[in-house]
């Protein structure tokens, strides 16, 4: 019977690591296969389904914050970012090169989420083959590349998916510097360039997004049971608390501000949490499907049957350190996110479980791959999980829950020369320009709110204003119609500052309709519907002013 090596030196049957397969005389056909198939499959997996209909979806609100403020320069660009509170600092650097050199069309700006979505499934599948086996390694990163989430960020010009990434190379890199392989050998160059690796990737996701952080308290956390590099692991993280300083410093001066229509967490938002985890759907930006509910059930049975099962071996066992780092993985920055949200500021739950959502692979991989189940049963529970995911996901090709494309359009088909427009909050004019472009827009709209040139590309981020009434007058008086376009308009039941924009959008539009007492309604989405109301004054109205 073969043998395996562990840190402690004993030797120990293969079939007791509970990834490991018995090597027998015929090996299989995956077995005999290059090393890099089980990792060049799922890449190629996930291309596909990643680049297909890149451009199609229409932009929303973030994404067209994303090109507004990557497309400053100078020292607009750097006012531009300080105003977010640095988050995405090194995504919109990124972005703003590429826009630079190829223009801001939607498949542009979202091809960096596209390949980094390529490299999660990649370094997912080499997390896997590193600490199980290339079984293990291709299932994991086939069911990471069918995932909903991970496919909707690949397509989205913001920073989750660059941040999932190197997420995931921090932890490859982690990995291999407190497990090391035997057959690496030991020379202290190899653990420096792990160290620098490590130091790199983690520095990195949290450029890309303030949530990677929450990464390091569970990997230090793992580290409880492989101290053998406590010291060089804790040197790295103390180089990166120092890389990270002007993000501090620019989150502080921005505060939690920019959260303010997050409400505390509740049960909604722990079940939209698990669906996002397990990649049974993406509420509220998608619609549930028939077999949402069963994939969650079957994702989170298979979890937690395979932690627990391998757990429970002892913490002597190296199945149960990866047990262990996998679950930190998963379950440390959603508890710290809960935490967070009933202590101090709450944050959205299911957003940042972005950072946990490659790791939901790894105990899929590993339960559906293990040896004790039957050739027939481990493909159909393969399979099952991977159709099933499918199923999610082929849906939301196309689809736009906040349609920012389709309400211009409508606009643009209806406005007449010398009509006006106004957008509450003034973001909403982020993604209208972005479709409209400024040269269109001016022929046909005059902008009251905000009352900026069309040529002037300016960031409006959460911009919740209202005209005061003798603005209103003046509107009244220049414009016989006026198109309003409203999304994000607060709730009457959220947060108290949710509550005070929903409050001042009321008033407005009660102030528009006494002005204006025709109008049409159309909508465009559902998961943040735009709005969009034609006002236009009686003829008597319009007569009596001289028009």
């Amino acid at each position: 019977m073969s043998t395996e090596t562990l840190d402690s030196g004993a030797a120990v049957p293969a079939r007791a690591l509970p990834g490991a397969r018995p090597v027998s005389g015929r090996s299989r056909p995956w077995e005999r296969a290059d090393g890099w198939v089980p990792i060049a499959l799922p890449c190629l997996l996930a291309a596909a389904l990643v680049l297909y209909e890149l451009g199609t979806r229409s932009l929303w609100l973030d994404e067209a914050a994303s090109v507004s403020i990557a497309s400053q320069h100078g020292s607009a660009l750097w006012h531009a970012i300080a105003r977010d509170g640095g988050n995405m600092l090194g995504y919109y650097l990124l972005l703003h090169v590429l826009i630079g050199a190829f223009g801001h069309g939607a498949a542009v700006i979202r091809l960096p989420s596209a390949l980094a979505t390529v490299g999660t499934v990649g370094l997912v599948s080499l997390i896997a083959r590193r600490m199980l086996d290339r079984r293990a390694a291709l299932a994991a990163g086939l069911l990471c590349a069918v995932s909903l989430p991970l496919v909707f960020w690949g397509q989205d010009a913001r920073g989750y998916a660059p941040m999932m990434m190197f997420i995931c190379a921090s932890f490859l890199a982690f990995i291999a510097l407190v497990d090391p392989d035997p057959r690496s050998g030991s020379d202290g160059s190899r653990s420096r360039w792990l160290l620098a690796a490590y130091v790199l990737s983690t520095v990195l996701a949290a450029y890309m997004s303030f949530v990677a952080a929450l990464i390091v308290p569970a990997q230090l956390l793992a580290l409880l049971w492989r101290r053998q590099q406590w010291r060089a692991v804790l040197g790295a993280v103390a180089s990166i608390a120092v890389c990270c300083v002007p993000l501090v410093v620019l989150a502080e001066r921005r505060g939690s501000g920019q959260l303010f229509w997050v409400p505390p967490p509740n049960l909604t938002a722990t079940g939209q949490t698990a669906r996002w985890l397990t990649s049974a759907g993406m509420p509220p930006n998608f619609h549930p499907t028939a077999t949402t509910v069963v994939l969650l059930v079957i994702s989170l049975g298979v979890i937690a049957a395979v932690l627990v099962a391998v757990a429970r071996r002892g913490a002597a066992d190296r199945g149960a350190w990866i047990a262990l780092l996998v679950g930190s993985w998963l379950v440390v920055p959603v508890l710290l996110s809960v935490g967070e949200s009933l202590a101090g500021q709450p944050i959205l739950l299911y957003r940042n479980s972005l950072v946990s959502l490659p790791a939901v692979a790894l105990p899929l991989a590993w339960g559906v791959t293990h040896p004790r189940l039957h050739r027939w049963l481990s493909w159909s529970a393969f399979g099952a999980l991977l159709a099933l995911r499918a199923l999610q996901l082929a849906p939301s090709y196309g689809v736009s829950p906040e349609n920012w494309k389709g309400a211009t359009q409508y606009v643009l088909a209806r406005a007449q020369a010398g009509d006006c427009v106004a957008f509450y909050p003034s973001d909403g004019r982020m993604p209208f320009s972005y479709y409209a472009g400024s040269a269109v827009a001016a022929r046909q709209l005059v902008p009251v709110l905000p009352a900026a040139s069309w040529s002037a590309t300016t960031p409006y981020v959460e911009r919740y204003t209202a005209p005061s009434p003798s603005r209103l007058s003046a509107i009244e008086s220049s414009c016989p119609r006026l198109w309003l376009i409203a999304s994000h308009v607060g709730a009457p039941s959220g947060t108290a500052a949710s509550r005070s924009n929903y409050a001042r959008y009321v008033r407005l539009h009660r102030a528009l309709g006494r002005n204006y007492p025709q109008r049409g309604t159309a909508r465009f989405g559902w998961a943040s519907p735009v709005t969009v109301e034609l006002l236009a004054r009686r003829e008597g109205r319009e007569a009596r002013s001289g028009r």
